[in-house]
């Protein structure tokens, strides 16, 4: 029966390499490559998904010690997140606001606030539907790195965009 049941799994292989087209014309225009056919829904190549965002747009801006002023480069940022958002109007997103360690617990949560609220004011500034962006300001409690260093603590210093799901419900 081993041998019967070899012989089946490859005749099943055959017949579904059989119906493999691999015709490029028939992914749609574009071809075989960066057509439909090599987009995966969901994944970091798909430029609807959330991944996509994350990784290609970006999710995060930094700011200066004690600053909730956006630099240009956190304008770029937040302009290519306004791009997509309207891009895809089904998400919804909650700006978090962050600090690094250092100063009180108190200064840093309104911080935090005050860091979400500079970020979701640019989006809205760029046509982003304020209905769309909730904030969220977590001040120090919530650290990428955890070190008493500058380095750690520019990266702690930021607003993070993370798309919380649909308007669709």
């Amino acid at each position: 029966m081993n041998v019967l049941s070899k012989v089946l799994a490859l005749g099943a292989l055959s017949v579904i390499a059989a119906c493999t087209n691999n015709d490029p014309s028939a992914l749609g225009s574009g071809g075989g490559s960066g057509g439909i056919g090599s987009i995966v829904p969901g994944s970091p190549s798909d430029p609807r998904s959330p991944a996509y965002f994350q990784q290609t747009v970006g999710d995060r801006v930094l700011f200066a010690v004690d600053q909730s002023t956006l630099s240009p480069e956190a304008q770029t940022v937040l302009q290519g997140q306004a791009d997509w958002l309207l891009a895809n109007p089904d998400f919804v997103a909650t700006i978090e606001g962050h600090a690094d360690e250092q100063g009180t617990r108190e200064y840093n949560l309104a911080l935090g606030a005050r860091r979400a609220n500079a970020a979701r004011e640019y989006l809205i500034s760029r046509g982003v539907a304020g209905s769309r962006l909730n904030t969220v300001s977590y001040g120090k409690e919530r650290p990428i790195e955890i070190c008493s260093t500058e380095e750690c603590y520019s990266k702690n210093r930021r607003a993070v965009t993370v798309l919380t799901g649909s308007t669709l419900g």
